[in-house]
């Protein structure tokens, strides 16, 4: 890892965090994943898996906005910057039955990597 692209990714990844709740505000659900979904972008190859785990885990710890949704914050920052490190993360939604008629649904989101959770997994963090 070059000591220059570690610094880029790690700003990049706090004004990503900073601005989410700004760039979702308003958004349909397709509008939104299609935020975390950059095609073409590959601007981190070569950071490791687990250091952009680690680092999108870091970055949404004290939210100031989203707070209640602090899985989808980590979920979406995940997917977007493992794609844009050059992996093939899957993005999981679950929502809890007893909540679809209720006014508030219930859901959890998480990042897999060759189907292990590596962030918004509830064990890991």
């Amino acid at each position: 890892m070059s000591f220059l692209k570690t610094w880029r990714f790690r700003i990049d990844l706090w004004l990503a965090a900073r601005s989410l709740p700004w760039r979702v505000a308003g958004k349909s659900f397709e509008e939104i994943l299609a935020l975390a979904s950059p095609e073409g972008r590959v601007d981190y190859a070569g950071l490791p898996a687990a250091y952009v785990s680690r680092r999108v885990r870091k970055s949404v710890r004290h939210p100031w906005l989203m707070r209640d949704r602090r899985c989808l914050r980590e979920g979406l920052l995940g997917f977007e910057f493992l794609r844009r490190s050059g992996y093939s993360p899957e993005l999981h939604f679950a929502v809890d039955p007893d909540s679809v008629s209720k006014e508030r649904i219930a859901a959890h989101c998480w990042v897999c990597l060759d189907g292990k959770p590596v962030v918004g997994d509830r064990q890991g963090n």
